[in-house]
This record gives C-alpha cells, sequence and structure tokens, in this order.
C-alpha cells in the first residue's frame, strides 16, 4: 500500500488541544471499507474521517466518516475538521465553496477566517426535520434531574439536520451539570426514538461571553459517552431554537459552550434562519493542526 497521509486537528476548538479531536486520512480510496472501520477503531476518536480522492467529483470531494462502531452519514465536527485539512493541504488556501460530498449529501464549507495556525470555518447543513416529543417527567429522571430542572415551556424534542438528536431544554448551568445518564431508562427512551444520544442545554453559560451550555450525552453503552463538541447536534439545537422561538425570534446567532465536563472546552457559532416552512442552519468553530503522519 502506497504511504496515505493522515492529520490530527482539533475542532470547535478555543486552542490547541481543546475542542473536538479528529483523524483525518488523505487520498484514501486505496483503503478497504473493512479497514476504514478498523482504522477508525484503532484511532479511537468520536469520528474519523477518509478523503477519498485529492481531486474533486461533482464539484466536491468525496468524504466518508466513521465512528469506531459504525459509518455515520453526516456529523459536524468531522466536516469542518476535513474541510479545514482539505483548504490547507490539498486546496492550500482559503476557500468561499468548498463542498464535501458525504452520505448525507453535499454540504458545503466556508472560511471566515483563516491563517497559517487555524481558521474560522463555517458549515450549512440540510434542512432540519422535526420528530417525536418526550415527556419531561421521563427524560429528566433517565438524565438523573428531577422534573423541576426541566424548562418545560419548551418541548424534549427529536430533530435531524441529517442525524438525529433528542433536545432537552433545562433551566439552569447546575442542572445541566448533574446530568448523568440512568441506563436502563435511557435504554427504554431511545428505543421508541429515531435519536440515540441527547443534548441537554440552558442559557446560563460559565463564561458570560457566550449564550448557551451545552452537553452531550451517547449513554453508557457507546464508547463515548460525551462528546466534547458536536456539530451536527448543535446544527439540530440551531433549528430547534429557531423554530421554538427559544429567544422570541425566529433567527437567532449565538455561541455555544461544551465539554467543560469533559477537560476539552469548546466554542461553537450558530446561526439559524427561519422564512414560513424552511430553517437555515450554519454552525462554525475554529480548527488548529495537531499533527500529521503517514500510514504505510
Amino acid at each position: 500500500m502506497a504511504k496515505i497521509p493522515f492529520y490530527i486537528v482539533d475542532v470547535f476548538a478555543i486552542g490547541k488541544y481543546t475542542g473536538n479531536q479528529l483523524a483525518v486520512f488523505r487520498n484514501a480510496r486505496s483503503i478497504s471499507e473493512r479497514d476504514m472501520q478498523s482504522i477508525a477503531k484503532e484511532m479511537n476518536y468520536s469520528e474519523t474521517t477518509f478523503i477519498l480522492s485529492d481531486a474533486k467529483r461533482d464539484g466536491g470531494y468525496d468524504v466518508r466518516i466513521f465512528t469506531p462502531e459504525e459509518e455515520l452519514p453526516f456529523a459536524g465536527h468531522p466536516t469542518l475538521g476535513t474541510a479545514h485539512v482539505i483548504m490547507r493541504e490539498i486546496v492550500r488556501k482559503p476557500a468561499k465553496n468548498l463542498v464535501l460530498n458525504l452520505k448525507v449529501g453535499a454540504i458545503p464549507v466556508s472560511a471566515a477566517y483563516h491563517d497559517k495556525e487555524h481558521s474560522m470555518l463555517w458549515m450549512k447543513q440540510k434542512q432540519p426535520v422535526f420528530g417525536k416529543t418526550v415527556d419531561a417527567k421521563q427524560i429528566s429522571s433517565a438524565l438523573g434531574v428531577s422534573a423541576n430542572d426541566v424548562d418545560r415551556r419548551f418541548p424534549a424534542q427529536e430533530v435531524s439536520t441529517g442525524l438525529p438528536f433528542l433536545i432537552v431544554p433545562l433551566k439552569s448551568g447546575s442542572a445541566v451539570a448533574r446530568c448523568k445518564v440512568s441506563l436502563e431508562k435511557y435504554d427504554k427512551i431511545v428505543e421508541a426514538l429515531s435519536a440515540k444520544a441527547v443534548l441537554v442545554f440552558c442559557a446560563e453559560p460559565r463564561d458570560s461571553n457566550n449564550d448557551l451550555k451545552v452537553r452531550v450525552l451517547f449513554g453508557p453503552r457507546s464508547s463515548i459517552p460525551e462528546d466534547p463538541a458536536t456539530g451536527s447536534a448543535n446544527g439540530c439545537l440551531a433549528a430547534y431554537l429557531a423554530e421554538h422561538r427559544y429567544f422570541g425570534k425566529p433567527n437567532i446567532s449565538v455561541k455555544v459552550e461544551q465539554g467543560l465536563e469533559v477537560g476539552r472546552p469548546s466554542l461553537l457559532h450558530l446561526k439559524a434562519e427561519k422564512e414560513g416552512e424552511k430553517i437555515s442552519v450554519s454552525v462554525g468553530g475554529r480548527c488548529y493542526m495537531v499533527a500529521k503522519g503517514e500510514l504505510t
């Protein structure tokens, strides 16, 4: 096998060694699907991506995303981190109209800021789909908090912009920090849902410069029970905030902190605009290149 370059990137980071880590393999068409899955398991990050070729196809770069357990149709931080590698190592300049061809479809990514060290990237996500709602008492019990901790002005609801999450509004930062998934109760809830992970949030961030505090919980059975920065889940949150007018209006532009509880502080920028029945969602963040290597 020819030498295949790979890169380690921190995504949605406030500096190196923060945010969510990502391994990106380049010119990876010669790697079999089975080996892609094995490499993702070996890397043991939340996701690993494979850029199949340095050449575009249908106006974009073909990319596949794997967790240690399975291939995903879409995920947020792998999309931004992979775009960062393409800009730095293949295009070698900021790209205003970069497209990643993922299993979910074409995802546009643009660079709002770029230099030798880091870039501010934005991706536009798919039109959101709103799903089932869950009883506040039931979900609070599964998360180890009281029903009074749930902000009942808004529903606990499934949302998907390519990957579904259950969005749960809580009243305080204390409630968000106290969340701890109860295996049996959690499994009972997610059995009936498309979403297999829960995003809890509140408007009481630790840093007053931010707008929301978020945690994304995958449950005890997952190899990664909690994610430090989740672009797909936060895209769902952006759509949810717009749909339910969480801030009193259908258009939002907010900064979200995540990853504090797992020692990987992250910052995500969310934008959403609602016109009629359609909601346009964009998720942004900074990326830092941490390391390079070669697979032989």
